[in-house]
């Protein structure tokens, strides 16, 4: 999401500006930021001491989650950032720079915004679907930076997956902080609708020939969603189901709105597709967590036997019900835990890749000798320029653990 807001900032201001990888030659230095996790936060000003030493003449500007939240704070750290955009204030860029502006309205509304678009790979582009997040997942500071759930009508949506597959686009993701929760709320008068009949009115744009999306909600992965993701042969075989704790307790504390149970089923259902991979998001040292709830997550993965692994210690944001939680987990616990849940996936992982040796995938050829499979893994092949663009057959000849060897037949 925050790579789609950044190519938004860059094409709205590229009437004005072009782009440098100098960033001794910027007038105008932007940092688009995230605020899920600490560390990033504490990265921004180290990063914008570091950028003002080497340009002190540039303009700054701080975008993005951590613009929201922290707002004026940032100023007052950094007396010479220019203007403060927060990310649901995207397409007033050009009027906070002009104006040395703090623009961070959480209610602020950009769904029905023309935004002018680019995208730097010419073969796929991120579209987004919907902005914001009406879940009260006691870790995660979303809502607190994104602001309410509002999807963005259908017929723009179409227009610009349209738009995209007559530039040469064949592959889009669909982008959401709950994308199967997609048509809860509009901001304009708008038909019923919801998720799933938004996949099948994109399978039937001409020229689009893969469709991903980011992120589902294992809550809302119903039936008939589940459906279409394994009938719809546009779908691509990847979903990204992030089950955080595979802890009914921490799930309950966490308010997640699901079970363990609930999300094995799902996985269950999910796995009967052929060659289909999910990949996944985990805490580890959330408040309260007992070496047993940590044990039942290493369980569940164990159990998926996930394609890929996000993983992470638990990190207390601001605004969130979790900071204030009294049992915090000491951080040794924490990284021991992590440690060991991610010793047990890189074995599950390589085992995965090493069985996909003699497997034949349709490849989308992104850059000269490395492409994408269907079931979203990386794989390297000959390289070749003829084939950029060209969705290939790949038989796979090696694997690493999330890189995988392949010969074009």
């Amino acid at each position: 999401m925050n790579v789609k807001d950044s190519e938004h900032i860059i094409a709205e201001l590229s009437d004005e500006f072009e782009t440098t990888n100098d960033a001794k030659e910027a007038d105008l230095i932007i940092l688009n930021t995230c605020s899920v996790r600490e560390k990033p936060v504490q990265k921004l000003f180290s990063e914008l001491g570091a950028l003002k030493k080497a340009n002190p003449r540039a303009k700054f500007g701080v975008c993005g989650c951590t613009a929201s939240h922290m707002g004026t704070e940032i100023k007052k750290r950094a007396p010479y950032v220019n203007f403060v955009v927060g990310a649901r204030n995207v397409s007033k860029i050009k009027s906070a720079i002009k104006n040395n502006a703090i623009y961070t309205d959480l209610d602020y509304d950009e769904t029905t915004y023309p935004f002018k678009n680019i995208h730097k790979n010419p073969y796929k582009d991120f579209v987004n679907i919907m902005v914001g997040c009406d879940k009260k997942c006691t870790f995660c500071i979303v809502p607190k930076t994104r602001g309410k759930e509002l999807s963005i009508p259908t017929d723009i949506i179409l227009s610009q997956i349209e738009k995209l597959a007559e530039e040469g686009v064949k592959e889009i993701t669909l982008l959401g902080q709950n994308v199967n929760n997609y048509g809860k709320r509009f901001s304009v008068p708008h038909p019923k609708t919801d998720f799933t009949t938004l996949l099948k009115q994109v399978s039937q744009i001409n020229g689009i020939e893969r469709i991903r999306f980011t992120s589902p909600h294992p809550l809302h992965a119903d039936d008939e969603f589940l459906d279409e993701f394994a009938n719809n042969p546009k779908i691509c075989k990847h979903i990204h189901f992030p089950l955080q704790s595979g802890s009914n307790k921490i799930l309950k504390e966490m308010k997640r709105g699901y079970t363990k149970e609930w999300f094995l089923n799902r996985c269950e259902i999910i796995k009967q597709i052929p060659e289909v991979s999910i990949t996944t998001d985990i805490i580890v040292g959330f408040p309260g967590e007992s070496e047993e709830d940590f044990q039942e997550t290493l369980e569940v993965v164990n159990n998926v036997k996930f394609d890929q692994m996000f993983s992470f210690v638990y990190s207390k944001r601001p605004l969130t019900q979790a900071a204030l939680m009294p049992n915090q987990v000491d951080k040794e616990t924490a990284k021991r835990r992590l440690y060991e849940l991610q010793n047990l996936h890189a074995k599950i992982s390589q085992k995965i890749s090493e069985e996909k040796i003699g497997k034949i995938y349709k490849v989308l050829v992104e850059e000269e000798g490395l492409g994408k499979s269907d079931n979203f893994y990386t794989v390297k092949i000959k390289k070749d320029k003829n084939l950029l663009g060209k969705i290939v057959d790949v038989k796979i000849t090696g694997a690493n653990k999330h890189t995988l060897i392949g010969e074009v037949l």
